[in-house]
């Protein structure tokens, strides 16, 4: 008698646990539907901003002449390819873009517009080339075809104190973090407007953090590392500031340029 009690028992322990898991499941337990990545940002960086020139300002502002390169760690391919840099040439294959790839749109002057594409999509669009950026967290399908100027872009919230995913306590925007992009499949480009080059099979990763100051300003500070084995004879490496506007007032697509 006793031992069909027992076995009655754990017949109705296992049927009643599968309840117990789907109403912890229901209350936002670990098994419950995933956080989207909008829903887990840490940090808003949606809005409008615009590039504020603090360091290589001979670079950015304007083109520089062919052969002028001396803070780029350019082996000696990547070299070679720089001083037979030829605007017309581009002009004429129909690749004006080239210095608006990934790997140096950030460093375009310009203004920038963030937004959400979809909950798993933050979008990033630039005045300069009009170009558009598209950074997929988990969940969010890749793009697919031939490598286009912004390549496939794989992001990731990192939350300060450590860790990435969207399940932690309290508001997420309370914790903080920064974003972290990861970006590989480009068409080859410039990584200055003066013909110095970066592969197709070049790695972008960059990290966004945003800042808010005492009177108010709020600052978008870009870091990004550049690896390309057929280029670059180590990491390169640089740091780039938006400044975030009121409005899109100030917005001005244009085309890409080679000169």
């Amino acid at each position: 008698m006793n031992r069909r009690v027992l076995i009655a028992a754990g017949i109705a322990l296992l049927l009643a646990v599968p309840g117990s898991i789907q109403a912890q499941r229901g209350r936002g337990g670990q098994g419950g539907a995933p956080v989207t990545a909008k829903a887990a940002a840490p940090v808003d960086l949606t809005g409008y901003w615009v590039s504020v020139v603090t360091e290589d300002w001979r670079y950015r502002m304007v083109t520089p002449k062919k052969g002028d390169y001396p803070s780029i760690p350019l082996n000696a391919e990547g070299r070679r390819v720089a001083d037979a840099w030829d605007p017309a040439k581009d002009e004429a294959a129909g690749d004006p873009c080239k210095s608006y790839g990934a790997g140096n749109i950030m460093r375009v002057p310009g203004n920038v517009h963030i937004t959400w594409e979809d909950d798993n999509t933050l979008r990033v669009d630039t005045d300069a080339g009009t170009q558009t950026r598209l950074f997929r967290f988990a969940g969010s399908p890749n793009s697919s075809g031939a490598p286009g100027w912004q390549g496939n872009s794989a992001a990731q919230w990192e939350f300060a104190g450590g860790g990435r995913g969207g399940r932690g306590r309290g508001n997420a925007q309370d914790r903080g973090g920064d974003l972290k992009v990861v970006t590989t499949g480009m068409r080859a480009g410039y990584l200055q407007k003066n013909g110095v080059p970066y592969g197709g099979n070049a790695v972008v990763t960059e990290y966004f953090h945003r800042t808010i100051e005492s009177n108010g300003d709020s600052w978008l500070i870009v870091t990004t590392m550049i690896e390309d084995p057929q280029y670059l004879n180590q990491q390169f490496q640089r740091s780039t500031h938006f400044k975030r506007l009121p409005d899109g007032s100030t917005w001005s697509p244009s085309p890409c340029t080679a000169r």
